[in-house]
């Protein structure tokens, strides 16, 4: 039987990218790519064999959707930030059998939902190729399978991302993939404006936001789990939450939603990044 081993909601800003170049932001955003790396050595400490990635870069419109490709691999440029994320070769192994698993069993409770396993040409969300760098890249002895899922759902509810949530839990336990469950996104989305953001790589758009962000962190910390996914939805719609907050929907599903009590810990302070606050937070699974 398979097991969900490690889960967390984690970063994938752009301006780790920019932190490994030269010039005056070098090394800015070390913390969040440390953070990283031990939610990847952690996972590996766990058991894990496979990374299910919930990806809030990864648009769609009618229904949930899985890339169960058995392979990844292609050269990826952001449309989004193409001056810093360009070029980016990748190769992981994917998981097939999981995704359709997933795929049955979202459907069965009620959300349409599709794996795709003959589509070489759909290819990775930078939701799922920045993490994996610092995660799953070639300077890990072992790479492990990934499995993305599509996490910026236009039109779903919070309560279908809670089914599909649990219904990942359902399908691992019935596998045999011990996972690393991630939920990559923000916590709030604001981005400055065209006419700001480029003054604003370290600073919060909306003070607002920030305050909210360390409120609903306290609550994870805490193990205030409820309290948490009763305000989510307010949440999402107010911070303007990456994706609408469906990955963190979608992870917290998987972790027994208002029922998961314990306390989250953090590998990386909440920082703010071109508007947006970013964290990475390890959830533990018992």
């Amino acid at each position: 039987m398979g097991q969900l081993v490690t889960a967390a909601k984690i970063t994938h800003v752009p301006s780790m990218f920019i932190s490994e170049m030269d010039g005056p932001h070098q090394g800015c955003r070390q913390p969040a790519i440390d953070g990283l790396r031990e939610i990847g050595r952690r996972a590996r400490e766990d058991g894990a064999d496979t990374f299910v990635v919930l990806d809030t870069h990864w648009l769609v419109n009618s229904g949930y959707h899985i890339n169960a490709n058995p392979v990844h691999a292609g050269c990826y440029t952001s449309n989004e930030f193409p001056q810093f994320i360009r070029e980016i070769e990748f190769s992981h192994q994917g998981a097939t059998e999981l995704g359709h698993a997933i795929a049955a069993e979202a459907t069965e409770h009620g959300v349409l939902t599709r794996a795709h396993d003959d589509v070489p040409s759909l290819g990775l969300e930078y939701g799922t190729l920045v993490p994996m760098k610092y995660l799953n890249g070639n300077d890990w002895p072992q790479q492990l399978p990934v499995l993305p899922i599509a996490g910026w759902l236009h039109d779903a509810t919070m309560e279908e991302s809670r089914t599909v949530g649990e219904a990942i839990r359902s399908a691992i336990d019935a596998s045999d993939r011990n996972v690393c469950l991630l939920a990559s996104g923000s916590m709030s989305h604001r981005i400055w404006s065209n006419d700001s953001v480029a003054d604003g790589l370290f600073e919060i758009s909306r003070p607002f936001n920030e305050l909210v962000d360390h409120l609903m962190i306290d609550l994870l910390i805490e193990g205030r789990t409820s309290e948490f996914v009763a305000a989510l939805p307010d949440y999402a719609q107010h911070c303007s939450g990456e994706g609408g907050m469906h990955d963190t929907a979608m992870l917290l599903g998987a972790l027994g939603w208002d029922s998961y009590g314990q306390g989250v810990e953090v590998v990386t302070d909440w920082f703010p990044s071109s508007g947006t606050g970013q964290c990475n937070l390890l959830f533990p699974v018992h």
